[in-house]
């Protein structure tokens, strides 16, 4: 690989494969250049799934069509892959020439704990490490993005499992990326699916993470990307860019300094903040109930909804009000075109590898959106002023002409009937108008 070719790192919070993440993809293949790198998707995360093949389709899927770029599986799930022609020797060394002669390597959802338990037995880390000093761009997210550091966070044994906290050996990527100390990659940051109780800390919560940071070194220090969210690392230049919907925080002993989507960040200002630099440092928000003995939720989770908590929830929200006011203005097309929006957006969303349950939330809303559509098309969806204005104009005619010639009775039995149909009739110096009473 030429040697002007640039070194780029990116880490995202999650969302790797979802809209929200298409813009900082793009913006990644346009800094490595004209020529379209050769990209692979670094398998072994999910290796062990039974529907990895199906995660492997939907990845490639994604970037060919949002992305337009190509990409190829590595092939390296590891030793539980349900494909055993995949864990010959000859199918290993296939995987890692690939990995070895791609430009563009993307890893993402999966098992922390699985994937470095491969790794740290196979020349992997050795050629992500070459990658970062000789050219191309290393992409990893979610559960990837965990083994970037000098240490590593098994969040499903302790999260899921109850296993005691304590660190995983992570790849120590970072340190041979320029970035000084026992750093800590902490996707997820910001999560709030717990509700009820702390997930922030890719599901850690507060009080787990401060016991797991009195286990670490004295210069150790976390590195937090919220969810879709990307931090985009230039190593040549020594620029990082934060771009997507949360922001980047720098954590020591817990003491933080958060950086905005956004806002100009320097190489630098990261390395200063993860040395201590307490100028602009802040502890993190308690969780509600903490400091007054009360266990009541976390104010975080507690104050986000689902909508705010998710991108593709907020969509639908925003597409239900849509569809709410052209319902409520018997706007026909514009009701339609809102459930089709919300289609399209569902489908799109169909390649995020996150596992909530926002996907199910949205097809119940459109669902309902299609019913409610359907119970207003049987009731009529056309303003009855519209349809009822020829009748009724040429009744007042009707009733206006019996006045002239004196049949005041007929008249007011025009009027009567109009009456009976819902339709009152009142008498103006510009003439007789109407309306229909709901």
């Amino acid at each position: 690989m030429s040697g002007k070719t640039l070194r780029i790192l990116a880490i995202m919070g999650s969302g790797e494969t979802a809209p929200t993440m298409v813009t900082p993809h793009r913006e990644i293949v346009a800094r490595l250049g004209d020529a379209t790198p050769r990209a692979v998707l670094l398998d072994t995360p999910y290796g062990f799934e039974e529907n990895a093949p199906v995660i492997t389709q939907r990845a490639i899927e994604y970037f060919a069509q949002r992305v337009q770029l190509t990409v190829e599986a590595a092939g390296f799930p590891g030793p539980l892959a349900a494909d055993p022609t995949q864990r010959t020797p000859l199918a290993e060394t296939a995987a890692l020439s690939r990995l070895r002669t791609a430009g563009f390597i993307f890893a993402g959802p999966g098992s922390p704990s699985y994937a470095l338990s491969v790794w740290h037995r196979s020349p992997v880390p050795d050629v992500l490490a070459a990658k970062l000093a000789e050219g191309g761009a290393v992409v990893f997210a979610s559960a990837a993005a965990l083994t970037l550091g000098t240490f590593s966070v098994p969040v499903y044994e302790i999260y899921k499992v109850g296993q005691p906290v304590h660190w995983l050996n992570g790849l120590d990527l970072l340190r041979a990326a320029g970035f000084e100390g026992s750093c800590v990659v902490i996707p997820h940051y910001d999560n709030a699916e717990g509700g009820t109780h702390d997930t922030r800390f890719c599901y850690l919560g507060e009080r787990r993470l401060a016991a797991m940071e009195t286990l670490l070194p004295d210069d150790a220090w976390v590195l937090g990307i919220d969810e879709h969210t990307a931090l985009i690392v230039d190593l040549d230049a020594r620029t990082a860019v934060v771009t997507g919907r949360g922001g980047l925080t720098v954590r020591r002993r817990g003491q933080s300094r958060q950086f905005a989507a956004g806002e100009p960040l320097g190489f630098d200002a990261l390395l200063a903040a993860a040395h201590g630099d307490t100028s602009t440092h802040h502890r993190e928000p308690e969780p509600a109930g903490v400091a007054d003995g009360v266990g009541s939720p976390p104010s975080i989770a507690a104050a986000a909804s689902p909508a705010e908590r998710s991108p593709l929830l907020s969509e639908v929200a925003r597409l239900e009000q849509a569809f709410e006011a052209a319902l409520a203005g018997r706007r026909a097309p514009e009701a339609t075109e809102a459930i089709l929006i919300l289609d399209r957006t569902i489908i799109e969303w169909a390649t995020d590898s996150l596992q909530t349950d926002a996907p199910d939330r949205a097809r119940a809303v459109l669902h309902s959106l299609i019913h409610r559509l359907g119970e207003a098309a049987a009731g009529g969806l056309r303003d009855p002023r519209e349809l009822l204005a020829p009748l009724v104009e040429s009744l007042i005619t009707l009733r206006g002409e019996l006045r002239t010639a004196r049949a005041f009775e007929l008249a007011d039995r025009v009027r009567e009937r109009l009456t009976a149909a819902r339709i009152e009739l009142r008498d103006t110096p510009a003439g007789t108008v109407w309306e229909l009473r709901e």
